[in-house]
């Protein structure tokens, strides 16, 4: 049950206000319908939903200095807007973690987000690296579609039908991010994305737009 807490969309820490990358390519003209949207999601479930999935998962397992897993987080995160969209969600998520959840620790206060998810899980009875990998890889995608169904009008139902098409392959990704929970912290995936990288840029500098992200 805790994780169908932290998953609902309607738990109050900040997500909404973050597309995950979809307002810049719908900006960029990348994203234009249900089908590109598919593509876009795929993508970004295999990159930065991997490597989020990989070091949520880490920081769930325990016995990792939260520190150098964080410095890790960073150093796979070349836009600046990008990391400091993460801090804020990291920021929000331990705030209200804290509100809602016993056992979640005061410090430290601010992490990246899928570090920030990986120690809400650890401080969680019952949940571990598995669900804090899927956690990472469900936001992933989640977030974007629902900015899509806002940003462009889309049918919600086919929207979502495109997510439920990644399930399995989350779950795959989340059992390989489990499973390499305990490695050297080197050695964590670092799956690049420049689109999403060089968009969240363009998205930063932008007079109007909807979303922080």
């Amino acid at each position: 049950m805790n994780l169908l807490l932290l998953t609902d969309g309607r738990f109050p820490a900040g997500g909404h206000a973050h597309s995950g990358g979809i307002e810049a390519a719908v900006m960029a003209g990348r994203v234009t319908g249900v089908d590109t949207l598919a593509v876009f999601l795929a993508g970004r479930l295999t990159t930065a939903g991997r490597v989020a999935a990989a070091l949520a998962a880490a920081g769930a397992a325990g016995g990792q200095d939260l520190a150098l897993l964080d410095a890790e987080a960073g150093a796979r995160i070349p836009s600046p807007a990008l990391r400091a969209a993460s801090r804020v969600q990291g920021r929000a998520l331990l705030r209200t973690a804290r509100a809602v959840l016993d056992g979640v620790p005061p410090q430290p206060d601010e992490l990246y987000l899928p570090v920030a998810m990986g120690a809400v899980c650890s401080a969680t009875p019952g949940l571990g690296p598995v669900d804090a990998a899927r956690w990472a890889l469900y936001d992933a995608v989640s977030g974007p579609a629902s900015a899509a169904v806002r940003l462009l009008g889309l049918d919600p139902f086919r929207v979502w039908g495109v997510v439920a098409s990644l399930l399995p392959e989350a779950e795959a990704l989340a059992g390989d991010a489990a499973a390499g929970a305990g490695r050297l912290l080197r050695h964590l995936p670092s799956c690049s994305a420049p689109l999403l990288e060089v968009d969240a840029e363009h998205h930063a500098a932008a007079e109007v737009r909807l979303f922080a992200s």
